[in-house]
């Protein structure tokens, strides 16, 4: 798959409103031993049916793979989504993933709702 089918792939994929699980995620074009030639980037995913960080990446990852191509989970964290005062924090860490970079997950988020406050800190679970 060509880097236009990583541009098919949206950057975030959040739920509208609440304090749910997220994990970022780097897309491969191709599976992770070919990743010298392989384009990549960052996606965001959260969702609040999500009682695990794994739940979230087991179903993105089955996604991206019937896509052609491969990914990897960089971390997770929790996302607090306010859409009446127009605000977003991140926060927190994955017990099993360990911490993301939340500065990352923050620049993609602030791209997706540029109008909203997003704020981010590496304290809290």
């Amino acid at each position: 798959m060509a880097a236009a089918g990583l541009a098919e792939i949206s950057d975030v994929d959040i739920d509208s409103d609440g304090v749910f699980k997220y994990v970022l995620i780097r897309v491969h074009t191709a599976p992770p031993s070919d990743a010298k030639d392989a384009e990549s980037k960052e996606i965001v995913r959260g969702y609040k049916w999500a009682e695990y960080h794994a739940d979230i990446y087991d179903k993105v990852s089955g996604e991206i793979q019937r896509k052609g191509c491969g990914c990897e989970c960089l971390g997770g964290g929790r996302i607090s989504h306010q859409s009446q005062d127009k605000k977003i924090h991140v926060y927190g860490y994955s017990m099993g993933y360990g911490r993301a970079q939340h500065s990352i997950t923050t620049e993609k988020i602030k791209a997706k709702y540029p109008d909203y406050e997003v704020t981010w800190a590496d304290d809290g679970y």
